[in-house]
């Protein structure tokens, strides 16, 4: 890929913010900001690279994508590209859709350490009681000693397990879309799970969104994991069937910490609000102060690369 003198590039920051930029006067870059406003930046049949606005609807990602009839390559921000996925057939053929895959290991291998821990040391109990002023000690599980299932073992999940080798676990297996073996051992394939999920006491989903992985955790799944275990979700809120989930959570027999929920936004007054043993934080796995450094970081790489006519990063598909 060659940039010329009419290469359009957007920006969901200005480009004074970022250091490093190719310089528009040796590749032709022209950077435009939009962050997903309703007024376009210019016009988008000149846009060549297009970087989507972090975290924002798929109703916005795709927005200007059937007139960028320049388009060359599509970055997301995010490690999932399911919210740009719906405006595939807009895109011209040859279009290189690239991930976020660096970006967001860290921030989020982080927070879903954090839910198993406030999960199974009864954090969310303590805050509730500290605002009562009320002193309740208590035995409570431990990480140590407990199996961990990750589903989803890509450069996230294999970030979750750097995170899980201090805490003395007595076993941590690994799921993918295909079986593979790494250092630390086997990964199995999705048609593994039937056999691992009732062997685990901590399920935690840090799989892509597709097609063969939505409603994934559904009730089937939900049904082979071991009365007491945690459900974790750090990947897609339909990765899990939240009516299933709910069913399970108010008997009492699983109990679940989710950072993405379906629907998403939660609304008020959804059960799963106040589901018994059921922990939410509002989709910030990968929003740290970690993201932005490295998220510069990774547009300067591609837009260099892109410049130079050099192989990109990150590609997930190309367009055909």
């Amino acid at each position: 890929m060659t940039a010329d003198v009419t290469t359009d590039v957007w920006l969901p920051l200005p480009a004074d913010d970022v250091e490093g930029l190719p310089d528009p006067s040796a590749t032709g870059f022209t950077y435009r900001f939009w962050d997903g406003g309703a007024d376009l930046p210019a016009d988008p049949a000149d846009c060549a690279f297009y970087v989507v606005p972090y975290m924002k609807s798929t109703e916005v990602a795709v927005r200007p994508l059937a007139a960028m009839t320049s388009l060359q390559v599509v970055q997301t921000l995010s490690a999932g590209v399911d919210h740009v996925t719906p405006g595939l057939s807009a895109m011209p053929p040859g279009v290189a859709l690239c991930n976020a895959r660096g970006v967001h290991e860290a921030s989020t291998a982080e927070l879903a350490l954090a839910l198993v821990l406030a999960s199974l040391r009864g954090i969310p109990g303590f805050v509730r009681r500290q605002d009562r002023e009320e002193w309740r000690g208590g035995f409570f599980p431990a990480l140590a000693d407990k199996s961990v299932l990750i589903v989803g073992y890509g450069s996230i999940g294999a970030a979750i397990e750097d995170r899980l080798a201090p805490f003395e676990c007595a076993r941590v297996m690994r799921v993918a879309r295909s079986a593979r073996t790494t250092a630390r051992g086997p990964v199995h394939s999705l048609t593994d799970l039937r056999t691992l999920l009732p062997e685990a006491d901590v399920v935690i989903l840090s799989t892509p969104l597709t097609e063969d992985t939505r409603h994934l955790a559904d009730a089937a799944f939900l049904s082979r994991m071991k009365d007491g275990a945690l459900l974790v979700n750090v990947a897609r809120g339909p990765v899990v069937d939240t009516k299933a989930l709910l069913a399970e959570v108010e008997r009492g027999r699983v109990t679940a910490a989710l950072d993405v929920t379906d629907p998403e936004p939660l609304p008020a007054g959804h059960p799963l609000w106040h589901a018994p043993g059921v922990l939410i934080s509002p989709h910030v796995g990968g929003s740290t102060s970690a993201f932005m450094p490295r998220a510069k970081r990774l547009v300067v790489d591609q837009l260099t690369r892109f410049a130079a006519g050099e192989p990109l990063r990150n590609v997930v598909l190309t367009t055909g």
